[in-house]
């Protein structure tokens, strides 16, 4: 996941402000992904999930608010049949960020004395978050392609 998020910020940096702040903060999601299953189950635990759920409801809210909104509007100036092509990939996205969401309203952030069963469900749900996180990032990437990349060329040449 980690070198995926490298691969796309080679390939996507610096396109616009708006891409590259998404993938920043990508990379600071994914930071807080990784060092959550090594972390000993008292207070870092607790801190250390907190920060990553608030680093998920930013990345989110980022995404649809900002950045596919900005995309949508770039592909629309295109009657090239690439907005339809990007509105096919929503649903899968919105797949992602309502699990996201659950994830984050299950309030493993606010465990102050987990059990083990809670520690086992933390567990699996971070794991299938991971899996529905690495799923989104491959879709924004397309969804990039599709309505961003593939007009930069005549965005360019028309200025």
């Amino acid at each position: 996941m980690l070198e995926q998020c490298r691969n796309s910020k080679e390939r996507w940096g610096g396109v616009s402000e708006i891409i590259d702040h998404l993938l920043e903060e990508r990379q600071q999601l994914i930071s807080h992904f990784v060092a959550l299953p090594s972390l000993k189950v008292n207070q870092a635990l607790k801190t250390n999930t907190e920060a990553f759920c608030d680093v998920l409801m930013d990345y989110l809210s980022s995404g649809h608010f900002e950045v596919y909104e900005q995309l949508l509007r770039e592909g629309s100036e295109f009657d090239d049949g690439s907005l339809e092509k990007a509105q096919k990939l929503f649903p899968r996205i919105q797949d992602s960020t309502d699990y996201a969401l659950d994830f984050n309203d299950n309030g493993f952030g606010h465990l102050d004395d987990p059990t083990v069963q809670q520690i086992r469900e933390f567990a699996d749900q971070l794991s299938r978050l991971g899996e529905k996180l690495e799923e989104r990032f491959e879709l924004e990437d397309r969804m990039i392609e599709i309505l961003h990349t593939s007009h930069r060329d005549l965005v360019m040449t028309e200025d």
